[in-house]
């Protein structure tokens, strides 16, 4: 059974970094063709995903994020991470990571769809506010 488990702060001051991690256990983040993505719930609104990095490293962002995000991973350590810059209140968010059993891509662009997900993190609550 795969596992998987955020991590870290729940407070980022207006214009800082959000830097967060996914620990998985119970499979490993290299196996083919697995993707893991970050999405994240801000408050009263749907599910919004961010970025995703596959099997083999290679990494897809969401269009309205991708000047601020970053997601990169640690083999050794079977994690993979989140930095998003320059933040602002509306970041507000329960942010998760999760893992895509069946990874679509087109003409190299990843193609999200919540229904291809089957393991994810209970999430973390992240607010930003001075």
């Amino acid at each position: 059974q795969v596992q998987l488990q955020e991590s870290g702060p729940g407070l980022v001051k207006p214009s800082q970094t959000l830097s967060l991690t996914c620990t998985v256990s119970g499979g490993s983040i290299t196996t083919s063709y697995y993707a893991w993505s970050w999405i994240r719930q801000p408050p009263g609104k749907g599910l919004e995903w961010m970025g995703v990095i596959g099997y083999d490293g290679r990494t897809s962002y969401s269009p309205s994020l991708k000047s601020r995000t970053s997601i990169s991973r640690d083999t050794s350590k079977n994690q993979f991470s989140l930095q998003l810059s320059s933040v602002t209140p509306e970041d507000t968010a329960v942010y998760y990571c999760a893992r895509d059993s069946s990874p679509e891509y087109y003409s190299g662009t990843y193609y999200y769809s919540p229904d291809r997900y089957d393991f994810w993190g209970q999430g973390t609550q992240v607010t930003v506010s001075s």
